[in-house]
């Protein structure tokens, strides 16, 4: 090929060019650029050829073919401005901002899931999930809970109390406890009943590995015609061993609690080192991990609502949400939970 063949095949693309960009669906651009200036577009082919020709006269030839490129792509560039940058993609539906294959896939926080895991746990043994505010006001959670006012057993919960106009002049706080919820299913229904709760609790605390100002718990209450501490014992004992293998063992220490009579610490045994002789960091060589506060139900919060104490009894338990969660993904700092570390967050999929 010549320089005036060259020139001459130069200027028919250009009209070609000039006639389809007239005629082209106006949404339809990518198709153009791909057919005159794509890796095998017509021009693209055309500036290869210049090899082919003496040094001489294929500089100002290259000069001529590369003007037209840039005129090409001015148009193109006008034209997908009158038409919308995505052009097809944008009525198709299509987030052209979205990062690219492979998809991003999310996954449900650490705590969101150990939640779903209790309450699969405590569904399968018959319970059903109750609901109850953040904001309680103090009957719901400590008077009917037999925590009378000036009671010392308030001291062990420091209290965020809140100032709303519209209270009817009750005494309003940030619940620091998922009991009354306890409360509001005696109020609301009959027995008997075997209700669950997980959920936000608030305290003021200050924040280190182990403590939060707002954290999460699970609540448990049964009631019945004869429930005793061997119901109770049995209740939790497989709820651990479901949650956590049936080697797994549980044992019961004598503990206080304003609302239960007789009330007890539930122990299990340590799934990290399995052995009370050893240097667990997490059982701090005891063999032994506090999970649960429980206890059979007091005869006052029976009264409370209005349940006849010699017809009916019960026990209820509660736990920290964030223990289950640190045990179950081998976490040591309950602040890791809140700290948004993809390596934390990424462990459920």
């Amino acid at each position: 090929m010549n320089a005036i063949e060259w020139k001459g095949k130069l200027s028919a693309i250009r009209d070609s060019f000039s006639v389809s960009i007239t005629k082209e669906p106006a949404e339809n651009p990518e198709a153009l650029e791909l057919h005159f200036l794509g890796r095998k577009g017509e021009l693209a082919l055309l500036l290869r050829d210049l090899k082919d020709i003496p040094l001489e006269e294929r500089k100002p030839l290259g000069a001529l073919g590369n003007t037209a490129k840039q005129e090409m792509e001015a148009k193109l560039a006008e034209l997908k401005g009158a038409t919308g940058a995505a052009g097809p993609a944008v009525k198709a539906g299509i987030d052209l901002t979205l990062p690219g294959w492979p998809f991003p896939k999310g996954s449900l926080h650490p705590l969101t899931h150990t939640m779903n895991r209790l309450a699969e746990g405590f569904l399968k043994l018959g319970f059903t999930m109750a609901d109850g505010p953040l904001i309680e006001d103090d009957y719901h959670n400590f008077e009917a809970l037999n925590f009378p006012p000036f009671h010392p057993a308030r001291d062990m919960q420091d209290t965020f109390y809140v100032d709303a106009k519209d209270s009817g002049g009750k005494s309003l706080l940030l619940r620091t406890q998922t009991s009354g919820v306890q409360i509001r299913s005696m109020e609301k229904q009959d027995p008997p009943l075997r209700v669950f709760h997980t959920g936000r609790v608030f305290r003021s605390e200050a924040v280190d590995a182990s403590h939060s100002f707002a954290f999460h718990q699970i609540e448990g209450l049964y009631v019945d015609k004869g429930v005793s501490m061997a119901d109770l014992k049995w209740t939790v004992d497989t709820f651990i061993k479901d949650l956590f293998g049936s080697a797994v063992k549980t044992r019961f220490n004598p503990s206080y609690f304003p609302f239960v009579e007789p009330g007890a610490e539930v122990d299990m045994s340590c799934i990290f080192c399995k052995s009370a002789a050893g240097r667990c960091p997490v059982c701090k060589g005891t063999g032994w991990l506090e999970m649960l506060g429980a206890g059979v139900v007091h005869p006052n919060v029976l009264k409370a609502c209005k349940y006849d104490p010699e017809k009916w009894s019960g026990f209820a338990f509660g736990a920290g949400i964030e223990r289950f969660a640190m045990l179950l993904y081998g976490i040591s700092d309950m602040r890791m939970l809140y700290e948004n570390d993809l390596r934390i967050l990424k462990q459920v999929q």
